[in-house]
């Protein structure tokens, strides 16, 4: 089951962690159509946020068409945005490189922006 990490401190609205957590799951195959997403319940006792936070946040992914609310029974994935597995090798050569960083002496931001100027360089207008 999918359990949402919040960070109070990245600046990102709380909603919007939820979103892109899930659509982050959604991209590595962690969710799949048809898997139930956790109740409103169980995310705020995990996470200690407000339920209509989350209800926000599973109301915009249903808008995005990526989730389905089925009365009484849940919230459930409608479609994957696959591409790239949790266990492809693409992502261990991205752990060995994230290591290599980290050994270099590489702070977390230092690597983000590397990361990024990277991406900037490769695809160009793809925001997705």
């Amino acid at each position: 089951m999918l359990e949402y990490r919040i960070d109070r401190r990245s600046g990102m609205a709380t909603y919007l962690q939820i979103v892109h957590q899930t659509k982050q799951a959604l991209r590595l195959g962690l969710l799949e159509p048809g898997d139930k997403l956790p109740t409103a319940r169980e995310v705020v006792e995990a996470t200690a946020i407000n339920p209509n936070t989350v209800l926000k946040a599973y109301r915009e992914l249903e808008r995005e068409g990526l989730v389905e609310a089925r009365r009484g029974m849940g919230t459930f994935v409608r479609r994957s945005l696959g591409g790239s597995p949790a266990d492809s090798p693409l992502r261990g050569e991205l752990a060995d490189w994230a290591r290599r960083a980290s050994a270099a002496g590489l702070e977390r931001d230092d690597v983000a922006a590397l990361f990024t100027s990277v991406l900037d360089q490769y695809f160009k207008g793809d925001d997705a």
